[in-house]
């Protein structure tokens, strides 16, 4: 395993995040094809035994019951001062009114209660999930960095949001001498490259560490275009990602099975390998639901393109409409 800086900040992470949304209690929040705590354990420890030191999960996960699964089971298998520990806050965790959100009240009420179900007294990374528009970003920031001072977050990162709105609260931050974001998750993958217009190039200048969220468009490039699974014909969500696009991103998928084919690996390494090829990039957050994911994973990190398998990797790729936000 390799590790690299997150962003400007001292910190070291594993060159891959194991991504934690799809460990959780199936019959809680919206995503039924989930994991539950006994299927969801092997593939913490493994990708602890890979050398994997970061993991990013979310309040909203499973309505907190991601959080409670991977608290158990980084407590059962790894040290704490080793691990690198990311949760997120802003969906709605219950009805009525605070129950979502950037107010203050709603982050210093959800900063506790995933401390709580993870099981620490910190988390290293606290991001916000999205923009909030309905509250002053000065709030939301002074919250943050309340949270920080008080020792129940090392950092503070963000997620989807137009480039102008981080660049608004980068500067906000430092204008008020409040803690700062080190980094950005976004949506950056193959089908996926309107990042590369703004926001990318601004995360470069800034030094802001890139996490990006679904490095293989939810497995869309690992398989024909065709094939489908059980996640993603009940994953509501990931069917707005690709609704105007197919023409395009078919095309896009057989360029990756040419690729791969040519070298004779799987196309879920390839497909990262282009992700990890970005410089800005300092840890793809990918998704396990079988221990061959892991591996895969892992293998992406020798494979090295070539600027001619680059070129044609993206050559089929045609602008999108900006997506990923909500």
């Amino acid at each position: 395993m390799d590790y690299v800086k997150l962003g400007r900040t001292g910190l070291d992470v594993s060159r891959l995040c194991l991504g934690c949304m799809t460990y959780g209690a199936p019959d809680k929040g919206t995503h039924p094809w989930s994991m539950g705590e006994e299927e969801s354990r092997p593939f913490i420890r493994r990708a602890l035994d890979l050398g994997i030191n970061f993991f990013d999960t979310a309040n909203v996960y499973s309505i907190g019951s991601s959080e409670e699964i991977v608290g158990r089971a980084l407590k059962d298998f790894g040290r704490r001062e080793d691990l690198v520990i990311a949760t997120k806050v802003f969906n709605r965790m219950r009805p009525g009114p605070n129950g979502m959100g950037l107010s203050r009240k709603a982050i210093m009420t959800e900063i506790d209660q995933s401390l709580r179900r993870l099981g620490t007294d910190y988390v290293d990374l606290y991001q916000i999930h999205r923009f909030d528009y309905s509250t002053p970003i000065e709030e939301t920031l002074e919250a943050l960095h309340d949270i920080v001072k008080a020792g129940k977050a090392r950092y503070i990162g963000a997620s989807s949001m137009h480039a102008w709105q981080f660049m608004k609260m980068l500067k906000t931050s430092e204008a008020n001498g409040w803690t700062r974001f080190v980094t950005m998750q976004n949506y950056v993958n193959l089908l996926y490259r309107e990042e590369e217009r703004e926001m990318l190039p601004l995360c470069r200048e800034e030094g802001i560490g890139v996490i990006p969220w679904s490095p293989l468009a939810r497995g869309r490039l690992t398989r024909d275009w065709d094939e489908t699974s059980a996640r993603s014909e009940t994953d509501e969500f990931g069917k707005t990602l690709y609704a105007n696009t197919a023409d395009a991103d078919r095309r896009v998928v057989e360029a990756v099975a040419k690729v791969a084919k040519a070298r004779g690996i799987p196309r879920a390494q390839v497909a990262l390998a282009w992700v990890l090829s970005k410089p800005v990039i300092t840890a793809p957050i990918v998704g396990a639901t079988k221990m061959g994911h892991l591996d895969d994973a892992v293998a992406a990190l020798s494979v090295k393109l070539t600027a001619e398998e680059i070129a044609e990797l993206e050559a089929p790729y045609a602008p999108h409409t900006v997506t990923g936000f909500k």
